[in-house]
């Protein structure tokens, strides 16, 4: 048996979760004005693990948000999770924040392209796009969007803390929000699931979060 928890940190959202195999046993989550992590991430961990009857010696793993996002909610998750795996003697698993989101939105969506992005503030986004089959048509990158931005990769969703200001923006393209997916650890579990069985691990001493500082103008790619 695998129990494994997960912790999402990467946004304003502080999310927590718990999976039996690959199957989800507990979630909660705190989404804040501000970022409340610190005060809120180990409150929450200590919380669901009583509330599921469970200890900490009971865990198997734990996977973290491995970025981009936040800084500071990027270190606080890592350094939780680093400290639980160190504690406990248990691997440590990383998912980054994006295909995570790709994961959540894919259950909705599942016949279209899914374009995750991140806010970064103003215009500037992380962002990441799969096609309907779930392969990377556009890696993860830190873009500063504009009206035609990802063209090429229309008709397609886009979701995340991101989405909510490329809406007026992009109000006349082959594009729809969804502005219901936020992050989660939920979109964590069959990934860490997968890796913590082909022990895909990090190693605990070294292992920082993946924070991709540089931006670039995405423009669209047209024919002529």
């Amino acid at each position: 048996m695998a129990l494994l928890l997960h912790l999402e940190t990467a946004t304003k959202v502080c999310s927590v979760a718990i999976s039996r195999n690959g199957e989800q046993i507990a979630l909660k989550e705190i989404e804040e004005e501000g970022y409340s992590h610190g005060e809120n991430l180990t409150v929450i961990i200590q919380g669901l693990i009583k509330e599921v009857g469970l200890t900490m010696k009971d865990l198997d793993a734990v996977s973290v948000a491995s970025g981009p996002g936040s800084y500071t909610g990027l270190r606080i998750g890592a350094a939780t999770a680093k400290g639980l795996c160190y504690a406990l003697d248990i691997p440590l698993i990383a998912v980054d924040a994006l295909t995570s989101l790709c994961e959540l939105a894919r259950k909705n969506h599942p016949n279209t392209n899914l374009c995750a992005v991140i806010d970064a503030r103003r215009m500037e986004v992380f962002g990441l796009i799969q096609n309907a089959e779930g392969a990377t048509v556009k890696k993860i990158s830190a873009d500063i969007l504009e009206e035609e931005s990802y063209a090429e990769f229309e008709p397609f969703v886009y979701f995340g803390d991101g989405a909510a200001k490329l809406s007026e923006v992009w109000a006349q393209r082959n594009v729809h929000a969804d502005l219901s997916i936020k992050s989660s650890a939920s979109g964590q579990i069959r990934l860490a699931y997968e890796k913590f069985q082909n022990q895909e691990f990090e190693d605990v001493a070294y292992w920082e979060p993946f924070y991709l500082k540089d931006f670039v103008v995405q423009a669209p790619k047209r024919s002529k």
